[in-house]
């Protein structure tokens, strides 16, 4: 039987099994999966756990053999079977050393090179392994460098061969720290950069600060260390285009989801000098900080394990260029579609290969151009497949590189300055602070970070474009000395909030926080103009902008703020965006009444029964909290009913009040609508409610906010017309996506749990069953499985606009395929 293509899944839902695998004790076949049209799909090999573990890294040697590696047991080498071929025991060959529990491997420089997570073996580091004699076997393992002995698996990772043929480089997660290193591309001014207290929720790494999660660059001899980017939280493996740019896929923290906080995992492009800003608990720095360089594109909850670029693949052009990334929760294998952006990067992404379960951990081109994947880890069924190209179009390798040239050159020549002090570097990287194009702006700030301050401070200062200004400051906020304070936020000053766009914007209060922490805490007089100066674009019609506006209002004692973060904490559209004002003022003394109060403590009965990850309890316990032990004796009487009161739960959770119903509203009411009603005229503020009355915001991510359980509906409008757009919403389960499907679980004993398989772990499966609340997951034993089936019901449900009026249909319409953006022709009158 030939893999699933989606254009033949639908047709085949009603009599799709996925096997068991503890009965089966085998990989799941291929049949089984779901792969791009054109491609096919096999499995090689089922590998007998007893035997040879569980498999979780990938790398080929230089006759194109395979070696492998159990995450707790040893090394093996194997030769690609033929096609149409498949592999026995025998044809497994172990690597009889004392080396092994690799999390990395990689072979250059006539050495398997070899990354140890565990303290076996030598304990965590990276090992190099050699043939000594030329016997064809493996017979020295020499230590290159120790990492951090404690740690789980956010530890040592992936170790590749740099693009200039003279390098390694090797990633870990932030369980460890920085090895000792000889030079530093990162800006060497580590800080949490937060304005008010952190929460932890249930505390995982508390304590743990920056920076960790890191990629350094490395001789052969693993003597030299240079750092190359931080901030990361557990990239497991990284890779470089034909360009010579890295990238990688790094990993969210689902205790997070539905927090403000939360970032998916995404693809990140590792440029010179990059801090993506992993902070512990709730003061991880979001994609529009401009001293974090961000996402190319976010993919949605998963565990990011292998990534690959189709270099050497007898693919087509398309998926010779395609960055192949790895989902090890949600068995995906996605091919992410990079194109040029100035001198970095956009992308979209499709599902290439998918199935449940399908633990993807490693990937790897052999030397036929098939991409070959492993499956296994954390002792589940491991196994091998190949995949190929059966379909007609050219498969001729790609010549030359991809457009866009001219401007990366230009972020190299500014990036050559990051291990030096070379004067040099202010002239040419200050005409960049004020770019357009991000990775230029981040070059060259970086760049001029590596000059001592006191040479360009006065150049900060004095600088008259805002851009390029704000820019300047944020660095010397964040390399100057407290004598600089004064004079930094007097330039500051200058600015008009109002006359700004929206990153300027960010830029902006970005600066203050770094100057107020990192400089000196303002005076009386300054806490009075900066307020002066913001305090009226406070609430603002975006969350992102609220929340950093409330936190610098807060900090700096700002008048009503309590007033209007509490306003927002009840009519806010999201939980997210209510959460975080919750948080900012919990500390707060000041500025409250018994009225205020009571509104606050009873918005605490209402997010109870709000939904998210793991910890997501904790953070709003911990919040709850910290405001209680605020509270006097006696305001603590007077508030007892409404702290002790209980939540009720009765359904779906909606973050807006309760509406009364309107309509039972279907297609055929909603076509004349969309005749003319988006041509011009809507409110975007209302349709931003809306998105949160429809409850949509429970499931889907939208920009910045969101959850992630369900399609992220950023992108919608390149996807959908107005009328497709509804459709899905009236009639959830006309088309599920392959993506966002469940699955139904029918145990021996004939119950049944219907749900996504979110997570594996040994012989038990980790449910999603109400997307309402992804952190509450259900627990089935695969021994007790009879068997596992695509649902074709969706998991969405029926009714969410039947609140609505037909007016803020159109609005809520209009917010979404206007892809959030306020200045959109549907909004002009």
């Amino acid at each position: 039987m030939i893999p699933l293509t989606r254009r033949t899944l639908s047709a085949c839902l009603s009599f799709l099994t996925l096997p068991v695998l503890s009965q089966a004790n085998e990989a799941t076949a291929p049949e089984k999966l779901i792969i791009t049209e054109g491609f096919k799909v096999e499995r090689l090999y089922s590998v007998p756990d007893k035997k040879y573990g569980s498999w979780v890294v990938l790398c080929k040697d230089d006759k194109g053999r395979f070696i492998t590696g159990d995450q707790y047991g040893s090394l093996y080498r194997f030769e690609a079977p033929a096609p149409g071929k498949t592999l026995s025991d025998d044809d497994i060959e172990k690597i009889d050393l004392d080396i092994g529990h690799a999390w990395g491997l990689c072979y250059a420089f006539d050495s398997l090179y070899v990354v140890v997570n565990d303290q076996k073996h030598g304990g965590r580091g990276l090992y190099r392994v050699k043939d000594t004699n030329g016997d064809d076997q493996f017979d020295e393992v020499k230590l290159l460098k120790k990492f951090q002995e404690n740690g789980g698996e956010h530890g040592p990772h992936a170790v590749i061969p740099g693009p200039d043929g003279k390098s390694l480089y090797v990633a870990c997660g932030n369980q460890t720290d920085l090895p000792d290193y000889q030079s530093s591309r990162v800006s060497e001014v580590w800080g949490e950069d937060n304005l008010l207290p952190r929460v932890y929720g249930r505390g995982f790494m508390k304590g743990t600060l920056a920076p960790r999660g890191w990629i350094c660059k490395t001789d052969p001899d693993g003597k030299s260390w240079e750092v190359v980017a931080t901030g990361f939280r557990n990239q497991y493996d990284i890779d470089f285009n034909a360009d010579g740019e890295m990238f990688t896929y790094d990993a969210d923290m689902e205790w997070d989801l539905n927090t403000p906080w939360y970032r998916p995992t995404r693809v990140n492009h590792v440029i010179s000098g990059a801090e993506f800003g992993w902070r512990n608990g709730s003061v991880k720095w979001p994609d529009y900080y401009s001293d974090s360089f961000g996402a190319v594109v976010n993919i949605g909850p998963g565990s990011p394990t292998g990534v690959l670029f189709g270099k050497g693949a007898k693919f087509p052009a398309k998926y010779q260029q395609a960055f192949f990334i790895a989902d090890w929760s949600y068995g995906k294998l996605y091919a992410v579609h990079l194109k040029p952006h100035g001198s970095t990067y956009q992308a979209d992404f499709e599902e290439f290969v998918a199935g449940q379960p399908l633990p993807l951990t490693d990937l790897v081109i052999g030397n036929d151009g098939a991409l070959y994947f492993t499956v296994g880890g954390r002792r589940v069924q491991s196994g091998l497949y190949r995949v190929t190209y059966s379909g007609s179009e050219s498969t001729q390798p790609i010549v030359g590189k991809q457009s866009g040239q001219e401007q990366r050159d230009l972020r190299h020549q500014l990036e050559a300055f990051h291990l030096s002090k070379d004067p040099q570097a202010l002239t040419a990287s200050w005409p960049h602070l004020g770019s357009s194009d991000r990775a230029l702006r981040f070059a060259a700030r970086t760049a001029i970070e590596k000059i001592p301050a006191k040479q360009w401070a006065s150049k900060a200062l004095s600088e008259k474009n805002a851009v390029a200004q704000i820019g300047a400051l944020i660095s010397l906020a964040r390399v100057g000395t407290q004598q600089d304070q004064e004079p930094v936020v007097k330039a500051l000053l200058t600015h008009n909030y109002g006359d700004f766009d929206l990153q300027t914007r960010f830029d902006l209060l970005r600066a203050y926080t770094l100057t107020f922490k990192r400089l000196g805490p303002p005076s009386d007089q300054q806490k009075k103009a900066v307020i002066s100066q913001v305090n009226s674009f406070f609430p603002a019609d975006n969350r992102a902008e609220n929340i950093e506006l409330v936190h610098l209002l807060v900090y700096l004692g700002a008048p009503q703020v309590i007033d209007r973060a509490v306003e927002i904490l009840e009519k806010g559209p999201t939980q997210e965006e209510q959460i975080a004002m919750a948080a900012a003022v919990r500390n707060e003394k000041q500025g409250w009444t018994s009225e205020l109060q009571k509104r606050y403590f009873s918005w605490f009965t209402r997010a109870a029964n709000y939904r998210g990850g793991a910890g997501f309890g904790a953070f709003i316990d911990e919040i709850k909290a910290t405001a209680i032990s605020h509270l006097s004796e006696s305001e603590k009487t007077a508030l007892k009913s409404i702290i002790d009161a209980k939540a009720k739960s009765e359904g779906p959770v909606f973050t807006a009040k309760p509406r009364n119903f309107v309509k039972a509203w279907t297609m055929e009411d909603l076509k004349p609508l969309l005749a003319s009603g988006l041509e011009g005229g809507r409110n975007f503020k209302n349709g931003r409610e809306m998105f949160g009355a429809a409850n949509c915001y429970a499931c889907h991510r939208f920009g910045q906010e969101g959850g992630a359980i369900g399609p992220d509906l950023t992108s919608a409008a390149g996807k959908f017309s107005p009328h497709d757009f509804l459709e899905q919403i009236i009639d959830p389960g006309k088309e599920i996506s392959d993506q966002y499907g469940s699955m139904v679980f029918t145990k021996k004993d004939g119950s049944v749990v219907v749900g996504r398989l979110a997570n594996l772990s040994g012989g038990t499966y980790r449910i999603i069953t109400n997307l309402y609340a992804p952190g509450d997951m259900t627990f089935v034993k695969t021994s007790d499985l009879k068997s596992v089936e695509p649902s074709t019901i969706s998991m969405m449900p029926p009714g969410l606009l039947n609140t609505l009026s037909d007016e803020e249909i159109l609005d809520l319409t209009a917010y979404v395929l206007s892809g959030g953006n306020p200045k959109h022709q549907m909004y002009s009158k």
